[in-house]
């Protein structure tokens, strides 16, 4: 008889964007899900291989740090088709130059797995190039893109 628990998630076309990983049993606050993987690159390699930065590509690539960029693209698990989400409810956690999803609550059967994203504003990017970051996860709290936030403005003292 075998002893191994049904997997946390399966893989199946999403609402959100394209295929994505959704909860096959319920999911208690702070699983561990897996390991993101991919080929560990360096910044300069992933602009080199992807320097059109197209959704397909912006999305598969993760930084670790200011050396090291995991290609999810090249050698990569079913954590790449986490979606991103306003509202997520799973989160992203670095430990130790590895990267690994966790949830962030307790998640039911049935629900896609998410996580922020929050990719990096690199400069100033025009309206043809914001729109390469649109985001569909439907939240009420949606801010439109799967950008990182812009930084809050501090109020100057007078």
């Amino acid at each position: 008889m075998s002893t191994s628990r049904k997997p946390f998630f399966e893989i199946r076309s999403s609402l959100i964007q394209g295929l994505g990983a959704f909860a096959m049993r319920r999911i208690r606050k702070g699983t561990r899900l897996i390991e993101y993987l991919g080929e560990r690159i360096t910044h300069a390699e992933a602009d080199a291989r992807y320097p059109e930065r197209a959704e397909s590509s912006h999305v598969l690539l993760f930084t670790v740090d200011k050396r090291t960029v995991i290609d999810a693209g090249v050698g990569g698990n079913e954590a790449r088709y986490i979606n991103h989400s306003c509202e997520p409810n799973c989160e992203a956690v670095l430990e130790t130059r590895r990267v690994y999803i966790e949830a962030l609550r307790t998640i039911q059967a049935g629900e896609e797995l998410t996580y922020d994203y929050r990719l990096e504003r690199g400069g100033r990017l025009d309206l043809e190039e914001e729109k390469k970051y649109h985001c569909r996860c439907g939240a009420k709290t949606c801010r439109g893109t799967m950008l990182a936030p812009p930084p809050k403005r501090r109020k100057r003292r007078t």
